[in-house]
């Protein structure tokens, strides 16, 4: 509860034992409902539990509870703490599965192992809240019901989350020898995607071509005068 004091019952009780406070002041303050408050003060509620004063404990100043009285329409205000306490971290254990979804555990991790070979026993077993021993079982076909087992998806079946389960995956696939991961085929980088290309030729479309041959003359075309001088030239020189 934000902005409440520790044990507002127990609050409650001492600033109607011992200020003039009203019932909607305290209430706001403790957040409870202004009948209980009254029920307080006429010993219909919190019958036996014993006042605590909320001044000793630093939660209220003696001065918020002087405005307090002298005007009706103040609200009270928790005292600054002057000691910051550390936040306590959960701890972090075993998967909670609910009942309803435990049956479906075996099909979850059928699926991941199918599908993601990369993900460690450890990896599975923080998805779907599952032991070791049952991955080993499916993995090898010694689990007693893996003639039915179908592999269904750990999202759909609401065992995990699709955020949880990309993140095991990269994990996963950084601790992998690069050339393992999609047959060693990686994205090319921005670098060279991004770099200007040099133009297309007709040589880079079609490819080098060989010249085509000289036409022969035909016989039309040749000077019967000419050929039969340059006989004669040969049989003069012979």
């Amino acid at each position: 509860m934000s902005n409440a004091p520790l044990m507002p019952k127990a609050t409650a009780v001492w600033l109607v034992e011992n200020t003039s406070l009203t019932f909607d002041q305290i209430a706001e303050f403790c957040k409870l409902h202004p009948l209980e408050v009254k029920g307080i003060a006429d010993g219909e509620v919190a019958a036996g539990i014993k006042g605590h004063d909320p001044v000793t404990s630093n939660q209220l100043t003696r001065e918020e509870i002087a405005r307090g009285e002298a005007n009706e329409s103040h609200r009270l205000s928790l005292a600054v703490a002057k000691v910051r306490m550390p936040e306590i971290k959960k701890a972090g254990g075993p998967r909670y599965t609910p009942l309803s979804r435990r049956q479906d555990r075996p099909n979850a991790i059928l699926w991941l192992l199918r599908n993601h070979p990369e993900l460690k026993d450890a990896q599975i077993m923080r998805l779907v809240g599952t032991t070791k021993s049952t991955i080993a079982a499916i993995r090898d076909r010694t689990h007693w019901n893996s003639a039915t087992l179908s592999p269904l998806d750990p999202v759909t079946l609401g065992l995990c989350s699709q955020i949880n389960l990309d993140l095991e995956v990269n994990r996963a696939n950084k601790d992998r020898p690069q050339r393992e991961i999609d047959g060693g085929q990686t994205l090319v980088s921005a670098e060279i995607t991004t770099a200007p290309r040099a133009p297309v030729t007709q040589m880079d479309v079609f490819g080098t071509t060989t010249p085509a041959s000289q036409p022969q003359p035909s016989s039309e075309d040749l000077d019967l005068d000419s050929v039969f001088a340059k006989l004669k030239d040969l049989k003069i020189k012979d």
